[in-house]
């Protein structure tokens, strides 16, 4: 019996213990350490933090106008970018679910935004907003391509909304095709017997039965918009006058260019905690949606 115990144990050592490891000294230990560090004045350089306490947590939330600013453009762009990315991907995983011919060829084509980094994709889509939608505008005289994409503050955030947009929702797609392909067939056949028209079928039938895969879209499409930094960064880096700047991008501005890594720290610390409530909120609602076939 004790032997049988200290195999078991050598196994789990084996095989879990390097990836737990990893985990530990990649994930956990730098979070600890943050935890601590936004306690502290540490300007990210020096071999010396001093402890201040709350003292970042109270400038933060009773003096940083900035931070305010950034999460106000975090919270509306969330709600905006998670429904849209959503729902685009929700329709071309429905269309594409349908008899096409071509339809193996537009996934590819639908998902493959997905595939280009955002550093990369954000300079392509500035080209894009910069020189491309002012030459169309020129050569056709459509007041909608000499708009100010990323020099005005509404604009920007529409800008910065299309290329996320355009960026997620093909992986969106992949999952509710993955979701729309197992919904059995028997129960459609009866609906369509009993004269369920094709939206009754949808709204009644399909979207309940897809309901896990929304509980997994509505997590990723949430936590990569709260997240979003590169797009940001590469589009506007923040402007007009920090009107487009994320939380993500207000943390790395305060801990990497102005050398306040404790009060870096101490937003991220508060982050993280708001990112964790709402995800959390949002698991627990959908799943108690799901329904089982």
């Amino acid at each position: 019996m004790h032997r049988a115990k200290t195999s078991q144990l050598l196994q789990q050592l084996v095989f879990v213990g390097p990836s737990t490891l990893f985990f530990a000294i990649i994930i956990v230990i730098p979070f600890l350490l943050g935890m601590y560090y936004s306690f502290t004045d540490w300007n990210g350089v020096s071999n010396q933090a001093g402890w201040v306490g709350l003292d970042n947590f109270r400038q933060i939330l009773l003096e940083d106008a900035k931070f305010r600013t950034a999460f106000w453009f975090t919270v509306r762009f969330t709600v905006v970018g998670v429904v849209l990315s959503n729902m685009l991907g929700f329709i071309l995983a429905y269309f594409l679910t349908q008899p096409l011919k071509s339809r193996n060829v537009l996934r590819t084509v639908f998902f493959m935004p997905n595939v280009i980094g955002g550093l990369l994709l954000g300079f392509i889509w500035q080209f894009i907003f910069v020189k491309g939608f002012s030459s169309i505008g020129a050569t056709t005289g459509l007041s909608f391509f000499k708009l100010p994409w990323l020099g005005d503050e509404i604009t920007a955030f529409w800008g910065i909304i299309i290329v996320f947009v355009w960026q997620t929702a093909g992986y969106l797609m992949v999952i509710y095709i993955s979701s729309l392909t197992n919904v059995p067939q028997d129960i459609l056949e009866a609906a369509a017997i009993d004269g369920a028209s094709r939206t009754q079928v949808l709204r009644q039938i399909m979207i309940p039965l897809i309901m896990p895969a929304v509980t997994v879209c509505l997590f990723l499409a949430i936590s990569w918009s709260f997240k979003m930094f590169d797009l940001n960064l590469s589009l506007t880096k923040g402007g007009p006058f920090g009107s487009t700047e994320s939380v993500a991008l207000n943390i790395y501005n305060e801990a990497f260019v102005n050398n306040r890594y404790g009060l870096g720290t101490a937003k991220a610390f508060i982050f993280f905690i708001i990112v964790a409530a709402v995800t959390s909120l949002q698991v627990r609602l959908t799943k108690s949606r799901e329904v089982e076939a």
